[in-house]
């Protein structure tokens, strides 16, 4: 059964998108079937994979407003083993449309459902809001990604988030975790760059990744030719950080699996 990622965070510009797009990428990249749902009506996860904006087209607003199936909506990439359920600006009229409809919150988890046997992973990009896209996408998720910069600022605004999650646990998805957290604009010769990462250590503990994301060119270029950094430049520090991202949370999920696995051999006892 496929695992699927939300990668969020209410705070704009801490590169929630651009993880999104590489993450998946990324997975996609060690020949893992993955799906990047884009639940953002700015639609970039889209355009940064290659896609031509249509808002004809049937998308995540299809989708949530009980239009066409997840499966009708889903898009081909030019990179083998990634698929897309894109969005269109029509998304935005969602949220309105949802609001007194039946199980709004579970909309993209009864989607999304269906698809678990087809695909190892599915990344969720959220919108950079606590709206109900993305209480549908943190619903749908069995963890949650949070991308942080690592800037003086940085905790602003995750206290919401987690306690949002904690919500969610207790009324719509009791299994819901936090996976990882991910330091990305990373400057290691910077002194705010490492006090910064030592304090989000000690507030997160093992749930801050060892691997982090640097500043890099070639991962800012990448998105305006429509391509994860892994395709554009797979040499770039940008590529190489991403990867590293993608097996290190590969490698978690594998251990947590384990260790279920181990309990309940235990208690069989």
């Amino acid at each position: 059964m496929g695992r699927i990622l939300a990668v969020t965070n209410q705070k704009g510009g801490v590169g929630k998108t651009t993880t999104a797009i590489n993450l998946a990428a990324s997975f996609a990249a060690c020949e893992i079937k993955t799906l990047l749902v884009d639940a953002d009506p700015q639609s970039n996860s889209s355009s940064g994979v290659g896609l031509e904006r249509n808002p004809d087209r049937l998308s995540t607003y299809h989708v949530l407003t009980g239009l066409c199936s997840a499966a009708d909506a889903i898009q081909p990439t030019p990179f083998e083993y990634l698929d897309l359920l894109p969005a269109t600006k029509n998304l935005i009229g969602a949220g309105i449309e949802l609001v007194e409809a039946d199980r709004r919150e579970f909309r993209l988890s009864d989607a999304l459902e269906k698809l678990r046997k087809q695909y190892a992973y599915i990344v969720i990009d959220c919108p950079p809001a606590l709206d109900l896209l993305t209480l549908n996408a943190l619903v749908a998720a069995d963890a949650v990604v949070i991308p942080m910069q690592a800037e003086y600022f940085a905790l602003e605004g995750i206290t919401e988030l987690l306690d949002t999650l904690e919500r969610i646990r207790e009324n719509f998805n009791p299994a819901i975790e936090l996976d990882a957290v991910v330091l990305t604009m990373y400057d290691e010769r910077t002194n705010l760059a490492l006090q910064v990462a030592n304090n989000l250590r000690e507030y997160f503990g093992d749930k801050l990744c060892e691997t982090t994301i640097p500043r890099n060119i070639r991962l800012a270029e990448a998105p305006s030719y429509g391509r994860p950094v892994i395709a554009y430049d797979p040499k770039s520090r940008g590529a190489e950080a991403y990867i590293k991202l993608a097996k290190e949370l590969m490698d978690r999920h594998l251990a947590a699996k384990t260790a279920s696995k181990a309990e309940t051999l235990a208690a069989t006892r």
